[in-house]
């Protein structure tokens, strides 16, 4: 059953010219794994994390490095939810997390279902 919905979508030169100028919020908003990557493929990883954030309905528990945006077996991008936001998660019931990220034309993207067990209606 799904259970929440998020998507976003970023300028990419506008979030380029946002690091640059405020170096110090590539480190606030992506853990280590995810630093050095161009800049077209963290404004995909900020997309990725503001759609989950929109999915699971506010901020009010976020912490950025607790979700990281990673990548499954097969290539497919994955987040790997930690600490406080992994455990309101499990609280929530939710047993999968789909991500879909994507850039092009000068926009990122990136969409979240969220999905819990099966209803038994």
């Amino acid at each position: 059953m799904i259970v929440g919905i998020g998507i976003d979508v970023v300028d990419i030169v506008r979030f380029e010219r946002s690091i640059t100028r405020t170096p110090a919020l590539v480190e606030r908003l992506f853990a280590e794994s995810e630093r050095g990557r161009p800049a077209r493929s963290l404004a995909a990883r900020f997309a990725a994390k503001e759609s989950l954030i929109k999915a699971l309905g506010g901020h009010a528990i976020i912490r950025w490095h607790e979700m990281r945006v990673v990548q499954d077996p097969e290539g497919n991008p994955d987040f790997e939810l930690s600490g406080g936001l992994a455990e309101h998660v499990r609280t929530l019931g939710i047993e999968r997390v789909h991500l879909s990220m994507s850039h092009d034309a000068g926009i990122a993207s990136a969409f979240v279902v969220l999905e819990a067990g099966r209803s038994i209606a």
